[in-house]
């Protein structure tokens, strides 16, 4: 290849020395280097011509062929650097439905506003399986045991404390917190799936305050339990993240002794670790959970 590219710089130029000077070789180097590109090609490339030298037929076509793949191989060295800049490629982003609905907007909005070239891929990841997808970049919650995966880069994002839902009617409205035991004897509604981090965390905190709950009603997202609890069915108990807008007639109570808290964090898969978007995105995340704060 950078024989062909000094053919090329000798045709257009007219002259080696001009080629010489013009690719930061001398010469004498250029010569041999044309020499060799006809030993390999078994083709005359250049003719005598007085004291210069004259482009054969072949060697103007050869140069002149090559055209695209200087163009093609340009374009390529454009391409690592958008790659390294982050500016094209795809980045992959995990997340939890109360996780996605409260961060990723803004969040998506900024990322294809600095890469508009990049190509996002949001997947729900609630449920890890041993052959699951892993992303790029995945917002997860702790689970009790929970080890760091190997080789991420795990970062801290948020401690949620889980409310009460209540009826607004409910003699447990009106006070400021409830102790989780004192639930003990009440209908609750479930608000997820049976295998979730969130769910495991709640119930850890029930066996520690000495019950396991009473499920009138089960659901699989807090969008859903909520409402139920307008009916007069039962109450459900749900991180303060998953709670936007609370329909009428229930509202919240804080739980205490002990508070259940799901630990929210953010890890960037180890083969994502430099690529500047990914970066970016656990940036944008930090910020929106301040903002939110």
């Amino acid at each position: 290849m950078p024989r062909l590219r000094l053919l090329r710089a000798v045709v257009a130029t007219g002259s080696v020395r001009a080629a010489a000077d013009a690719l930061g070789y001398t010469p004498s180097a250029v010569s041999q280097q044309l020499a060799a590109l006809q030993r390999e090609t078994g083709l005359r490339l250049l003719d005598r011509a007085g004291r210069g030298i004259e482009p054969t037929a072949a060697g103007r076509t050869l140069a002149s062929e090559s055209e695209p793949l200087f163009e093609a191989l340009s374009r390529l060295d454009g391409l690592v650097g958008d790659l390294r800049a982050g500016r094209v490629g795809s980045l992959s982003i995990g997340y939890f439905a109360s996780a996605g609905a409260a961060w990723l907007p803004p969040v998506v909005a900024a990322l294809h506003a600095q890469f508009p070239e990049l190509r996002l891929d949001l997947r729900m990841t609630e449920v890890k399986l041993p052959d699951s997808y892993e992303p790029d970049v995945d917002i997860f919650v702790e689970r009790p045991e929970w080890t760091p995966p190997p080789g991420a880069d795990v970062r801290h994002l948020v401690d949620d404390p889980y409310l009460a839902v209540v009826r607004t009617d409910d003699p447990l409205a009106g006070r400021g917190e409830v102790a989780l035991a004192e639930l003990a004897a009440r209908r609750w509604i479930d608000n997820d799936l049976n295998d979730g981090a969130c769910r495991r965390v709640l119930l850890r905190a029930c066996a520690e305050a000495g019950f396991s709950p009473e499920f009138a009603v089960e659901t699989h997202d807090y969008r859903t339990a909520i409402p139920f609890v307008a009916t007069g069915i039962g109450l459900t108990v749900v991180p303060e993240l998953g709670i936007r807008d609370l329909p009428p007639g229930v509202t919240t109570v804080r739980v205490v002794a002990p508070t259940p808290v799901r630990r929210i964090h953010v890890a960037v898969r180890k083969s994502a670790a430099q690529h500047p978007a990914a970066l970016r995105a656990v940036d944008l995340l930090q910020e929106a959970v301040l903002s939110q704060s």
